[in-house]
């Protein structure tokens, strides 16, 4: 695809109804507000986020194809894609697709970014699961709150460990799930002259649920708080220089290169180890809040 037909079918995603890709106030209020539009950034050497103001997308780049993290809604697939074009690439270079979790708000353009390039797309077995129906289960500790998505037909299995790679671009996965139970945090390490980092594409550790589930032992997610146990410990154990999360206000991504000026200032070898921290911190304190209420 050259890049006036790349533009084109960037206006043509652009000029579609709007009914037919986004959700409704009533439906999502936060919807709008997330899907802002954002100018693409470099974080560092050949990572780029392509994302809107509210949901991260993490373009990956090698001269043999790209990988993709995430898609936010399924109405930010024009957005990213729009950044993908703007910074220079092909989209037809973006060869995989891969997600942190499966909610409409990370899940919900990929069938879209997936048309649009020709990209193959893989997840952990749960998400992929999910994404193929285009809805949660009910294990989903937010089941009675999500929203339905467009559906990725095909959707590659990864196993927790594994490596993917596109050329010489090599993302490792760790299961981290807690927020969903296939959450899945990615790392990678990138160099940019002589100075190589590790990347880390943390996944969302926040304990929020419908109103009728419990971590402590509910039946519908049994293994919740065991499994957010492991996550944090999993995230803090990672070599980590620039954190990532699927929504970045999470780590102040946009005040903290407002605060330095430039995307080197997002190295920090010790935000991975925070964002364990505070993660863990939060948890405790909603399993407090449930047991205070059983009393």
């Amino acid at each position: 695809m050259s890049r006036a037909a790349a533009l084109g079918l960037l206006s043509a995603l652009l000029a579609a109804p709007l009914s037919a890709q986004s959700y409704t106030a009533k439906e999502c209020p936060s919807c709008a507000g997330w899907n802002a539009p954002h100018a693409p950034t470099k974080l560092f050497g050949n990572s780029y986020y392509v994302g809107t103001d509210g949901l991260s997308a993490i373009l990956i780049t090698s001269p043999a194809g790209h990988v993709l993290i995430d898609g936010g809604l399924p109405e930010s697939a024009p957005l990213i894609l729009q950044n993908i074009v703007a910074l220079g690439f092909r989209l037809q270079d973006v060869k995989l697709i891969l997600n942190s979790h499966d909610h409409y708000d990370h899940a919900g353009g990929i069938a879209e970014l997936a048309r649009a390039t020709g990209a193959a797309v893989a997840a952990s077995a749960s998400s992929a699961k999910t994404m193929r129906a285009g809805i949660a289960g009910a294990n989903d500790p937010q089941y009675a709150m999500l929203l339905a998505y467009p559906k990725v037909p095909l959707v590659r299995e990864i196993a927790d460990g594994d490596t993917v790679r596109v050329g010489a671009l090599s993302l490792v996965a760790h299961f981290t799930p807690g927020h969903t139970a296939g959450g899945t945090t990615w790392s990678w390490r990138t160099c940019e002259g002589a100075r190589c980092l590790d990347l880390v594409y943390a996944d969302s550790q926040t304990p929020i649920s419908d109103s009728s589930f419990r971590y402590a032992g509910d039946p519908r997610y049994p293994s919740a708080a065991a499994d957010f146990a492991r996550g944090h410990a999993r995230i803090e154990q990672l070599r980590c220089d620039v954190l990532i999360t699927p929504h970045p206000s999470a780590t102040k991504l946009w005040e903290r290169l407002a605060a330095t000026g430039d995307a080197p200032g997002l190295v920090d070898p010790d935000a991975c180890k925070r964002y364990a921290a505070t993660s863990r911190a939060a948890f405790a304190k909603r399993l407090a809040t449930e047991a205070s209420s059983r009393l």
